[in-house]
């Protein structure tokens, strides 16, 4: 098999080529104050979601550059067991995303929701008692009463 030289191949595939360069120094750049602190300096500073997080990202990372490796090798990356891999971390990055929801979640004050409740009822029993209290005691001015008949308008005066 005789080996193709970089003047032999078409603009498309050097274009990526070098971007795929560029990008791989990029990352490297990136990774570089992370490969140069050890593992555990990095993860005692972090709090659990964090370290999780983290330790995730890396193992994605990881896992991605070898599907690209295996693309440049020729090898279908999708009959590989490095897509299985990538799914399970997938799946493990939802766990931890939803635990995030879950911390930042609004957090019910159950103790203030007791006193609202215990203040409504209670203001509303009194309102009750109140009501019911105030139609017993309403004295009638009169024992008269005024009524108004369909026949002309006239008001008349009924004793009870």
């Amino acid at each position: 098999m005789e080996k193709t030289s970089v003047a032999d191949m078409p603009a498309e595939i050097k274009e990526r080529l070098a971007s795929f360069d560029e990008s791989l120094s990029n990352l490297d750049a990136l990774l570089q104050p992370l490969l140069a602190t050890p593992h555990s300096e990095l993860v005692e500073k972090l709090q659990p979601l964090d370290s999780a997080k983290m330790d995730l990202v890396v193992a994605y990372s990881i896992n991605s550059l070898f599907w690209m490796y295996l693309n440049l090798c020729g090898v279908n990356p999708k009959d590989h067991p490095v897509k299985q891999e990538l799914e399970r971390i997938r799946s493990y990055m939802n766990r931890v995303k939803e635990a995030q929801e879950s911390l930042n979640a609004p957090k019910i004050d159950k103790a203030a929701a007791k006193r609202f409740i215990k203040s409504a009822l209670w203001q509303k029993a009194k309102q009750q008692q109140e009501n019911s209290s105030q139609s017993e005691v309403q004295p009638s001015s009169s024992s008269e009463s005024t009524d108004i008949s369909n026949s002309g308008g006239r008001k008349r005066k009924h004793k009870d």
